[in-house]
């Protein structure tokens, strides 16, 4: 009984078997519709078939392609298979159109380009805008050179200083010295420099023949002190041969300058790095970046693990206050270049000139505390220890430029007091003429100030502004005939009495005006 309101509709379903309808009814009626059922199949089949091979590409309508020009950068990172890995570091090629940057923690390794020609480090990228010689505040630290020294003489070549224009001159005089016995190669040849002399005046004084690479290193820090760099000033390209010299002196895998002769290549080496430090400050080469860098990298090596430096490429546990002193401005020379340094260096050197330091005395030794200067027999033995105080010049020194005060160290005070009772003072015999202990003093005791400065520069300025030479081929040149002489020869002290007199304007007051 139908209770809603929805009309009722008839129904049909199909008979089944049994219901009406017999089995040989349906299979009859089934069979009748065969031949319509196969057509109907047949059709569709070649519908099928003829829609699958229609190309309907052609009736597509194309869509407007939209070109976006994308940044330099994104389309670098298209030609980057794997943009998550860090490619290797690329040296720069040396070519004149490339403005170099400083390199922030660059890499010790770099690539051999020892084939490089003379041109080559001359015409590396130099930046015309950047002459730090014209900026007296770059010149705060070891290592950037002499910030008064550049052309034109700012600050007067060091008047107001205790300098003159006559400690000048004598500058002047030993750098012509040093560029006139220069050989073509860059190298300042230390046994055989008087091959540059007139047969009728040849000079004497020659050093050992293994320390051509140090004496290069103190002829090239000489030039630069004076504001003589590889683009500018009257000795450029005799700067840019020594640099490119030493570069090729370089041994690519350890870093080392020179050969492992001797016992004391590591003077040459520490002597060679502060150089090329100083040479790539000026000049920010890429090629000079990779040299001092592989350079300052065996420095890193060679030091003791919790300790300084001695005579050996691989650390063995010894240390010498004098070795130490060189390998801690070749790193402040580095620091200030930007490279790579390890920095836990400094606190252990001094570590190491604390223990030397005698406490009663303030003497600083060279293996233990408070001992005299070394003296090798058969080589310099009879030159006297006592009026030279070397090694506590090279700690004092050390001491301003690892950021120590004497208003807070009460050592550095003692090492002053012990340099003002030994002045320096030259003798003909050269029993006196200790020039190593006179450019470390020199320096200390200008950054000292004060009455000690003042009696220093005195007697300094008497000493090696008196004993220059001022006639012949040796015109401009001092004789070696101090403790040190026979090794260095006459271009070993040439180059540090003129580095004693560029101290008026090659670097400023670590800690401000005394």
């Amino acid at each position: 009984m139908n209770t809603t309101d929805e009309p009722v509709v008839a129904r049909t379903y199909p008979r089944i078997p049994g219901e009406g309808a017999s089995f040989d009814d349906l299979l009859y009626e089934w069979m009748g519709r065969a031949p319509w059922l196969a057509i109907s199949f047949l059709s569709h089949a070649l519908v099928l078939l003829l829609l699958a091979v229609i190309p309907w590409h052609l009736f597509e309508d194309t869509p407007e392609q939209v070109i976006r020009l994308a940044p330099t950068e994104a389309i670098e990172e298209l030609f980057h298979d794997e943009p998550d890995v860090e490619p290797p570091p690329e040296v720069l090629p040396l070519v004149e159109d490339v403005e170099p940057t400083l390199v922030e923690n660059p890499s010790l390794e770099a690539t051999d380009d020892s084939s490089l020609a003379d041109a080559d480090l001359a015409n590396d990228a130099l930046d015309p805008s950047h002459d730090p010689f014209e900026a007296m505040e770059l010149n705060d630290l070891l290592g950037v050179g002499g910030g008064a020294g550049g052309p034109g003489g700012g600050f007067g070549r060091g008047t107001g200083r205790g300098g003159d224009g006559n400690t000048h001159e004598n500058v002047m005089l030993g750098l012509d010295w040093l560029a006139n016995h220069q050989d073509d190669d860059g190298r300042w040849d230390a046994d055989g420099f008087m091959k540059h002399d007139p047969a009728a005046d040849l000079c004497d004084g020659p050093g050992h023949a293994e320390h051509d690479v140090g004496v290069t290193g103190l002829a090239l820090l000489a030039l630069l002190g004076d504001g003589h760099t590889m683009r500018s000033g009257q000795y450029k390209e005799n700067v840019s041969r020594a640099v490119k010299w030493l570069h090729d002196q370089q041994d690519f895998e350890s870093g080392l300058f020179g050969d492992a002769i001797g016992t004391a290549y590591m003077y040459d080496h520490s002597i060679a790095t502060l150089a090329m430090c100083e040479a790539y400050y000026f000049s920010s080469s890429p090629v000079i970046h990779d040299t001092a860098q592989k350079a300052v990298g065996l420095v890193t090596r060679a030091r003791n693990p919790y300790g300084a430096w001695r005579y050996d490429l691989r650390p063995r546990g010894e240390n010498d206050t004098s070795v130490t002193g060189w390998m801690v401005f070749a790193l402040k020379s580095a620091e200030e270049a930007g490279l790579r340094i390890d920095s836990q260096a400094f606190p252990d050197a001094i570590t190491w000139f604390d223990e030397m330091t005698d406490p009663r005395s303030g003497r600083v030794g060279y293996q233990e505390q408070g001992t005299a200067s070394a003296r090798v027999p058969g080589l310099n033995s009879e030159y006297p220890t006592e009026g030279t105080e070397a090694m506590t010049a090279v700690a004092l020194l050390c001491r301003f430029f690892l950021g120590q005060d004497p208003q807070e160290t009460s050592s550095m005070q003692q090492h002053a007091d012990l340099l003002l009772r030994s002045l320096p003072e030259w003798s003909e015999d050269g029993l006196t003429n200790d020039v190593y202990y006179w450019y470390y003093g020199t320096y200390a005791m200008y950054q000292m100030g004060g009455k000690h400065w003042r009696a220093w520069n005195r007697a300094m300025k008497r000493a090696v502004v008196g004993s220059q030479r001022r006639e012949g081929s040796a015109r401009g040149s001092w004789d070696p005939n101090g403790p040190w002489g026979a090794v260095g020869g006459r271009v070993y002290s040439t180059a540090v009495m003129t580095l004693c007199l560029e101290v008026y304007y090659r670097y400023a007051k670590v800690l401000g005006a005394r």
